[in-house]
């Protein structure tokens, strides 16, 4: 009877092509809010505000709640023994170069919206601060602000990227499976996450991310209309605000053809250098010792307070408290949410080969701390300008334009028209990596995880999104798009409870593999120890061994050589003794014969046999 084999079957990477189980289910949601917010603008941004008070008013501690558990998983799993597993297998190296990557990272996660609200921010939160804090002085209400910044674009938003990112990574490259949001809950649901519910998680996450696309492209496209009128050309109304976003669709649809290792990963790297460019620019050309200072010192204020800005809701101050709350913290907190499932796929899909302790802090530190530079150095320099220079930032009713306000900083500095000509080619460039990476996850959502999603699924995207762009700028303007970016916050109430369970998988697939880790490395000490012991006592033994033989072959040698010996001193003795006795016998004949011829005259014949007297 011969024994047959059993192999588990490979599994078959997804082909690329369109998964109409979650595209016809997200298109008809998509289609049907886009519909009706492009037919009735101000009508739906009530209802859509109206809903996202009630989640903020009821869900507001639940955000905050939430984020600050996202945060300390994301530590625990960086700096537990679990940070040494590879995402991907145990000998595979990176798929990218550190800068590459960071280069990704900084392009997917914050591009646009740092540069957005770099210089804007922190001086909003100077004119207008947070309940609490505006009984202090200038200075005190400043560095309040700039706190205030750290925590909104700091650790908490890159701790949710890190446990999405880190789930899909650990789910694609370690265990092999698609590149999806519904496989990363696969240590959690099992099988199940082929079916509906697999659907209906991927199915949000991909309402989600268009609707935030859309809406980062339509605000980042009016920013550049700002940055252009200050530049002398007047890029106002909707014609212009369309023929920006052609042309930028243009170029996104350049990227996507061109793929993922050449136009993204060349516009990444660019993005990143530019932005070095204008941030060491304006630290120069700015208050630079000033700057420094502020950098490490709103560094260690924000780390003082970390705690109590992470827990803090504001209850204690009515209605003022749950309107900033609103406004900012648990509005910014839905946005990252809403964001993750884009931002966590794909830095997945650049992060084969990185292990988990590296995952958390290349994802976390690294980008955090660029962020605190940058808003130090844009923020700080808006600041001293409204504190100690021109204070021209902020219009007579207390207000800040979050679009113009970057370009009225440069308008103070020497050399502001350049810095206002590299702000715009920076947009423009992260508006092209947003749109590309938007793409190229939402083709990954639409195409059952595939890792590389047929081009022409991405060019739809683009199009789409370029498109709903377009439409609601043209029905709402304004209205418009914070309606879309209201819907897409919504999305974050349900996908928190995804991400929550992610948090629970992941825990469990690292920590079976942990474990299974410890146990081989216990096998192998163990083998190790039981080989180490046996070859001590094998050379113990073997040791023993040679000095009883050493000791034997010694003792007969020396019985040998005295056995030797005495032989030959018998032989020696006897010898001597023979030639003693015959040289006696020899001179006794011869003194007798010499007697007798003496005596008688004559010489006596003496017989051989008489001359030896043995014979």
């Amino acid at each position: 009877m011969t024994e047959t084999k059993v192999t588990e079957p490979q599994k078959t990477a997804p082909s690329g092509g369109l998964n109409p189980t979650v595209f016809i289910p997200a298109a008809s949601i998509m289609a049907l809010f886009i519909g009706l917010t492009l037919a009735f603008p101000q009508r739906a941004k009530a209802i859509f505000d109206a809903l996202q008070a009630d989640v903020i008013n009821y869900f507001g501690w639940y955000y905050v709640a939430v984020v600050a558990f996202f945060l300390a998983f994301a530590f625990y799993l960086g700096f537990s023994r679990m940070g040494d597993i590879k995402l991907g297998d145990d000998d595979e190296e990176p798929a990218y170069s550190f800068t590459t990557w960071f280069a990704f990272l900084f392009a997917a996660g914050m591009g646009i919206g740092l540069v957005f609200y770099g210089a804007t921010e922190p001086l909003m939160h100077y004119v207008d601060p947070r309940p609490g804090v505006g009984g202090g002085s200038d200075q005190e209400v400043a560095q309040a602000a700039m706190s205030q910044a750290f925590l909104h674009w700091g650790l908490h938003p890159w701790a949710i990227y890190v446990i999405v990112g880190l789930a899909i990574a650990y789910s694609a490259h370690r265990l092999k499976q698609p590149l999806s949001i519904r496989y990363a809950l696969k240590p959690l649901l099992g099988d199940r996450v082929q079916g509906p519910i697999g659907n209906i998680i991927d199915t949000v996450a991909l309402v989600g991310t268009l609707f935030g696309v859309a809406t980062s492209l339509g605000l980042g496209v009016m920013q550049i209309a700002a940055g252009l009128g200050y530049l002398g050309i007047p890029a106002e109304g909707n014609l212009w605000l369309t023929g920006i976003i052609l042309v930028l669709m243009g170029i996104t649809l350049f990227s996507v053809v061109t793929g993922l290792e050449k136009g993204m990963k060349l516009l990444s790297n660019a993005n990143l250098g530019l932005a070095a460019i204008v941030c060491l620019a304006v630290l120069i050309l700015g208050p630079t010792l000033f700057l420094f200072r502020l950098f490490i010192g709103s560094i260690g204020d924000y780390l003082q307070n970390i705690v109590g800005m992470t827990f803090e809701t504001l209850a204690l101050y009515g209605v003022a408290g749950q309107e900033f709350q609103a406004a900012w913290t648990t509005f910014y907190w839905g946005w990252w949410i809403s964001w993750s499932p884009f931002v966590g796929m794909f830095i997945a899909r650049v992060s084969k080969g990185r292990s988990v302790r590296e995952f958390v802090v290349g994802v976390l530190l690294v980008p955090a701390l660029t962020s605190f530079f940058w808003f130090s150095v844009l923020g700080g320099t808006a600041l001293h300008q409204e504190l100690f220079g021109a204070g021209n930032l902020v219009a007579e009713d207390g207000s800040v334009s979050a679009q113009d306000a970057l370009f009225q900083m440069f308008k103070n500095l020497p050399g502001g028209t350049l810095l206002a000509v590299g702000a715009v080619i920076l947009i423009t460039a992260f508006f092209v990596t947003s749109a590309d990476s938007g793409a190229l996850v939402l083709g990954m959502l639409s195409s059952k995880g595939a890792a590389e999603p047929k081009n022409w699924i991405k060019v739809f995207w683009v199009i789409l999104a370029a498109t709903t762009a377009i439409s609601l700028i043209w029905v709402g303007g304004t209205d418009s798009l914070s309606a879309i970016q209201t819907v897409a916050i919504l999305t974050a109430l349900p996908f928190s409870v995804v991400i929550l369970a992610m948090c629970l998988g992941l825990y469990r697939g690292l920590s079976v593999e942990h474990r299974l880790f410890v146990r081989a490395q216990r096998r192998n000490s163990r083998a190790e120890m039981q080989a180490s012991i046996q070859g001590a006592v094998a050379s113990a033994v073997d040791k023993t061994l040679e000095a009883k033989v050493e000791e034997a072959v010694g003792e007969a040698v020396e019985a040998k050589v005295e056995e030797a010996v005495a032989g030959a001193v018998d032989e020696a003795v006897g010898e001597a003794v023979e030639a003693t006795v015959e040289a006696k016998v020899e001179e006794a004949v011869e003194s007798k014969v010499e007697e007798i011829r003496t005596s008688t005259g004559m010489i006596p014949i003496v017989s051989q046999e008489t001359k030896n007297p043995r014979s």
